[in-house]
């Protein structure tokens, strides 16, 4: 079986996670050399659209260096307009071929999305942008069994996929042309493993 560039990227996130929750990280590309060698250029194996909540730091958990993960992080790891252009650019012109949307247990900005649902709020200041945007997954969680805030936080990262996936010109052509692969991951804070979602 033939496994493509995305394909290894995958497996190398799932084995830096395995040792980073065993607690046998090898901190790999975190020396002098590694980052003289950067100086010039970069080319990241995966993207990573993570949260910007501070125990979920992609590097850290996924056990990878200097130069190795091309990260953009914000509040329920949603999209606006700049953090596509980063998506786009680190895919498009360093051709990185795996893009993860990473969401993770306990998230606040799903809670405080839930929350100005229930009081029958937008939200408050800016953080109105951050419950638009994850509304549409916690109203599909209403609907669904189990724990609210957690179905809605796996029902955001699935949405988020899709839309990428979807997106018009470059992403989705991309894709198309299985240069690109994208996923959704949960991350659980207490057992520090990540789960890779349908």
């Amino acid at each position: 079986m033939t496994h493509t560039k995305a394909d290894i990227a995958l497996q190398e996130l799932m084995d830096g996670n395995q040792r980073y929750a065993a607690g046998r990280q090898t901190h790999p590309h975190q020396t002098t050399l590694r980052r003289q060698e950067l100086v010039p250029h970069q080319a990241p194996f995966a993207i990573i659209l993570g949260c910007a909540d501070s125990r979920v730091p992609p590097e850290v958990i996924f056990d990878q260096g200097l130069g190795d993960l091309f990260v953009v992080r914000v509040a329920g790891n949603i999209v606006d307009e700049a953090v596509l252009g980063s998506l786009e650019y680190a895919a498009e012109h360093l051709k990185t071929p795996l893009l993860v949307v990473l969401g993770h247990k306990s998230c606040g900005a799903v809670r405080a999305t839930a929350e100005a649902i229930a009081a029958g709020q937008a939200g408050e200041g800016r953080l109105k942008y951050i419950v638009k945007a994850i509304q549409p997954a916690v109203a599909r969680a209403e609907k669904a069994p189990g724990d609210l805030l957690d179905n809605a936080t796996r029902f955001n990262v699935r949405s988020t996929v899709e839309q990428l996936e979807n997106l018009a010109p470059f992403l989705s052509t991309l894709v198309q042309e299985k240069k690109l692969k994208i996923c959704g991951m949960y991350y659980d804070l207490e057992s520090g493993t990540v789960e890779l979602l349908d």
